[in-house]
């Protein structure tokens, strides 16, 4: 049984399609250990408590130094034992400690078809806007395992999304973590659960 971490740091709509596609069998050999939040009023957590799955807030806030952080930050990963890290709208930069310690076990969702629309100061709305600016006819998401770059790890699965005349960020937003975000993640997870992800020079292999 895979065992996941999910770290958010607002509404956890991707926590809540983890959550349906384990409870529909659409995730299979796997569970949610814990939901870390940087954000102590994140609806996340209220999910988490509503499955009964336990749920923490570890914020930069709260210590004198980002340093102190990521030290305490990766003790307290450590202590769950987990096998995958997911990262479902988590804000806080990853320390590298823990990316090098969680190689190949740290999966990330990203609103756009990467490599476009992706790196320093593309996240959330901005990712839409900026396809909205460039006149982009399609769009979607990406997940892909974490490195030390931004949104530079190996691609997993991608899906496409159709832009539409009129969209604005918010209704482009939507539609992409409907059509795309909440469908890929965890069949990203169900693949990994069951063994048919590698990672071989940089690239990932799919097992039929």
């Amino acid at each position: 049984m895979l065992k996941l971490a999910v770290l958010v740091s607002g509404g956890g709509t991707n926590l809540q399609a983890i959550l349906d596609a384990i409870d529909h069998g659409a995730i299979t050999n796997a569970q949610v250990e814990v939901v870390i939040s940087n954000n102590a009023g994140a609806y996340a957590l209220e999910r988490a408590a509503g499955k009964g799955i336990r749920h923490l807030c570890i914020s930069p806030k709260d210590y004198e130094s980002r340093e102190a952080f990521n030290e305490d930050f990766l003790r307290q990963l450590d202590s769950y034992q987990v096998d995958l890290v997911v990262l479902a709208g988590f804000l806080v930069v990853i320390p590298p400690e823990m990316i090098a310690k969680y190689r190949n076990r740290i999966i990330n969702i990203h609103p756009s078809l990467i490599p476009s629309f992706c790196g320093k100061g593309y996240y959330g709305l901005k990712v839409h806007e900026g396809v909205l600016a460039r006149g982009a006819k399609v769009t979607g998401a990406t997940v892909h395992f974490v490195d030390e770059g931004t949104d530079t790890g190996p691609i997993i699965l991608q899906k496409a999304v159709e832009v539409q005349q009129n969209d604005t960020p918010e209704v482009l937003q939507r539609r992409v973590m409907e059509q795309a975000e909440w469908k890929i993640l965890p069949q990203a997870i169900d693949l990994i659960a069951n063994g048919r992800i590698t990672v071989e020079d940089g690239r990932v292999r799919i097992a039929e």
